[in-house]
């Protein structure tokens, strides 16, 4: 049960390592980040491998198998995959004369096509997040735009473009990161931002995003103080109720890295997380002492078995529904050279906006 709400942390290149690790820990999966990246054949050895481990455990569902492939910075198979973009892009696309959100669309389907030819079952995009107006603050040109509006546009397309392919897709950084310019792998940043602010402006794409179907959503390391002060909203038992009760988000809600320096000083951010309503973990800094500590924690009644059961059954309902999206978008033999020419065609279109 502790596993199967965790993503794990895995080092090296191995792909055995990844599959001892969800093996020894029936964890829910893995998310590769470029220190586990060599080439495309590595990266399928890893996702076959993992598969497989996991299959072994007796579940008939694919595990978690994860990847944050936003694009510009936030592109961790640069030089796997198809040269994607900052999702600015994709906002400059989306009011474009000649684009679209059929643009946008097309191109994130074509995207997780590639994905999935790749093996992966989860991508950690698209960043539901509103720029700055100056464009200064530390997400930058990660969001779609400054304007809550085109940035919700954006987002939708995209989440509609990831689930058509079978992909998993994940909002983020609940409730919004754009307006900081702190870094939450390194500190705690504040937002100032009233709730009545919020809802006008940094909760727009996500209402977009979820209206449109996307599974999962992020939440980020953030101190929201309308919300709960001097919390990280990761950890935040008001966080997740305002994105279930007045966001109505019924899928998986998943943390940010809990690995980052926001949360480490915490001595079981894990523990910490499920307790506020996470569903899913992911990516302690040590995953195996995670694990103890979960499990440790189930079994003392520090956090209500019925909680995290809950919290399971909705990443095994996930993973099975992209069981059944993935067999329903079979994966085309030139998945990658269709994945170049749409998202040529969103870069296109993103140089004609006004």
């Amino acid at each position: 049960l502790a596993g199967q709400v965790i993503v794990g942390r895995w080092q090296g290149t191995d792909p055995a390592e990844a599959a001892r690790l969800v093996a020894d820990l029936d964890l829910a999966g893995v998310q590769l980040t470029g220190t586990n990246i060599v080439d495309a054949d590595q990266v399928r050895a890893v996702t076959t491998a993992v598969t497989a481990a996991s299959a072994a455990t007796g579940r008939d569902f694919p595990p978690v198998i994860a990847v944050d492939q936003e694009g510009g910075e936030v592109a961790h198979l640069a030089g796997v995959a198809v040269d994607l973009p900052p999702f600015s892009v994709a906002g400059r696309a989306v009011v474009a004369p000649s684009g679209g959100e059929g643009t946008v669309q097309s191109a994130m389907s074509a995207v997780a096509l590639e994905l999935r030819s790749l093996g992966f079952t989860w991508v950690f995009a698209p960043d539901a997040d509103v720029a700055a107006d100056d464009g200064s603050t530390f997400i930058g040109d990660r969001a779609a735009s400054g304007d809550a509006a085109t940035a919700s546009r954006a987002v939708a397309a995209a989440v509609n473009g990831y689930t058509s392919a079978g992909m998993a897709c994940t909002l983020k950084h609940f409730p919004g990161h754009g307006g900081t310019s702190d870094d939450s792998h390194q500190v705690l940043p504040r937002i100032d931002a009233s709730l009545t602010e919020l809802q006008a402006r940094e909760l727009l794409p996500f209402q977009a995003g979820i209206a449109a179907g996307a599974p999962g959503v992020m939440v980020g390391h953030l101190d929201v103080g309308a919300l709960e002060s001097g919390v990280a909203s990761s950890m935040s038992a008001p966080t997740y109720r305002l994105l279930r009760d007045q966001l109505h988000f019924n899928g998986v809600a998943i943390t940010d890295s809990l690995g980052m320096g926001a949360v480490m000083e915490r001595s079981s951010p894990a523990v910490d997380a499920l307790k506020a309503g996470a569903d899913l973990l992911l990516m302690p800094a040590d995953t195996r002492l995670a694990h103890a500590q979960v499990t440790a924690a189930i079994a003392s009644g520090e956090v209500g078995r019925a909680q995290v059961e809950q919290a399971a059954a909705r990443v095994v309902a996930l993973q099975h529904w992209q069981q059944r999206a993935a067999a329903a978008a079979p994966v085309p033999a030139d998945a990658t050279a269709q994945a170049a020419a749409r998202v040529g065609d969103m870069r296109a279109a993103a140089d004609d906006a006004p």
